[in-house]
Formats: C-alpha cells, structure tokens, sequence
C-alpha cells in the first residue's frame, strides 16, 4: 500500500484505520517518520524564515548577525537534525501515550485488541491531531485549545476505529 493512500485514508476514512492495525510494523514505522519529515521540514521552514538578518536590532546584534551569517551553512543542517530527533522522541511518545489510552478505552468497549494493534492504528489516528498542530500558529486560536482539539480529534477517531475491531466472546 502506498504512503499517498495512507494518508488520504488516515484523514477521511477512519473506519479504515482498524484494518491497517494488520499492517506491517516497517510500513507503520515508515509512514511515522513521513510524518515526522513533514513536520521537521514544515519547522525548519519557519525558522529560516524568521531567522533572517532584518529581525534584528543592528545596534545591539551587529557581531551575533556577522557570526550567523559565518555559520549559516552549518545552522540549518544542525537545526533540521535537532529538529528531526526531538521531533521523532515526541510523536513516538505521543503514539505510545494514545495507545495506552486507547488500550482501556477497547478494554471498556468489549473488543479485542493487542498493544501493538493499538499503536499501529493510532499512528494513523494522530494524522489530524499533526497537521492540526503545525498549523497553530496560523490559527487565530490559543494553543491551549489546540492541544485539547487534538487530544479529542484522535481519541474519537480511535474510538471511530475500534468500532471495526473485533468484539470479545462472551465467556460464562
């Protein structure tokens, strides 16, 4: 399956998300760190364009914009990788912290469903809850009510989700 398809599906077709649960774990790993990639490159877009000399106030900054301007090859690389690290220590821990949720709320709704089905299918589930949060400072909302937004989003998209999980027999 491709990537494309995977994305397209994870923002308009949540039922479909319980079925990429079976999916291999290096096809859910690759399609994270698509997700990743885009918020990194999303990020380091922003800070270049906010990094430029004229945000400065030449009479106190005059040696500081002379070093950035020195080191300016070297500035970008090293913030796109220290982006990308610190980017893909919060989603993973994200998709981990949805997925224990998501593991008593399958419990409460009566379906079967195993750690690992869970998180796979929350990688797809935070899609919205990404885009939502690279977008924020965009938004005339406070960012408060953006993390809730997105908390709610992907929980009720896991929710929409395990709805096609399989129920638990009735064991008397």
């Amino acid at each position: 399956m491709k990537h494309s398809q995977l994305f397209i599906d994870s923002l308009i077709h949540p039922k479909k998300l319980a079925a990429y649960r079976l999916l291999p774990i290096g096809k859910v790993i690759q399609y994270t760190f698509l997700l990743i990639t885009i918020v990194s490159v999303f990020s380091l877009g922003r800070f270049a364009a906010g990094m430029s000399v004229d945000t400065f106030d030449m009479d106190n900054f005059n040696g500081l914009t002379e070093y950035i301007d020195g080191i300016k090859w070297l500035l970008y690389p090293f913030t796109f990788l220290m982006l990308f690290v610190f980017t893909t220590m919060l989603i993973f821990a994200q998709i981990a912290l949805y997925a224990l949720a998501g593991l008593f709320i399958l419990k409460v709704m009566k379906r079967r469903g195993e750690y690992r089905h869970i998180w796979r299918t929350t990688t797809f589930a935070i899609t919205w809850a990404t885009l939502l949060s690279m977008l924020a400072d965009y938004l005339p909302i406070n960012s408060t009510i953006i993390s809730v937004l997105s908390l709610l989003l992907t929980v009720t998209l896991l929710i929409v989700a395990f709805t096609k999980y399989p129920k638990q027999p009735n064991i008397k």
